[in-house]
């Protein structure tokens, strides 16, 4: 007999603390909507964009940033990308005239991603298009009245897996 992936009643013996019906539909709801909506955004942002999801990722914490611009290896950090990942994205990014590296000013080490003036266009431009996904395909289903537990509750996980993350 073999252990299942989520476990049964009296199907285990070890002390695995296995998933109970609740627990169940979270994870695997979390599940759909973590891999379904990404694809979603990623298709129609590039279909009205250019741009797939981690580009507009990118486009939205430099545009949140002072002056527009962020250090690699804080800006790999917020997107959840390795540095060489991250690299080769701003690279492609820079061909497109989206992004561009400049020599951080008090670290002769440091490398900065700016937005360009074609980055601030297009993030001006397919942010309102993230919006109304989000809303169509987020919040539009969850009660004003969930709202604030839902957001602390994702919050509380995404603030401890960011703290144990492998970057």
């Amino acid at each position: 007999m073999s252990t299942p992936c989520y476990g049964e009643a009296g199907m285990s013996t070890d002390d695995t603390p296995w998933l109970d019906d609740d627990e169940m539909r979270l994870w695997r709801s979390f599940v759909v909507l973590a891999l379904g909506l990404q694809d979603r955004f990623s298709s129609e942002l590039h279909a009205e964009h250019g741009l797939d999801f981690d580009d507009y990722e990118v486009l939205v914490h430099l545009s949140e940033a002072p002056d527009g611009h962020l250090r690699m290896s804080d800006l790999a950090e917020r997107v959840l990308q390795s540095k060489s990942r991250l690299s080769q994205r701003v690279d492609r990014m820079t061909e497109r005239g989206l992004v561009e590296r400049r020599k951080c000013p008090d670290d002769r080490r440091g490398t900065l991603a700016s937005l360009t003036d074609l980055g601030w266009s297009t993030i001006r431009a397919a942010a309102p298009t993230h919006v109304h996904q989000v809303r169509r395909d987020l919040l539009d289903h969850i009660a004003p009245t969930e709202l604030p537990a839902a957001a602390a509750a994702l919050e509380r996980a995404a603030l401890a897996f960011r703290d144990g993350a492998p970057l």
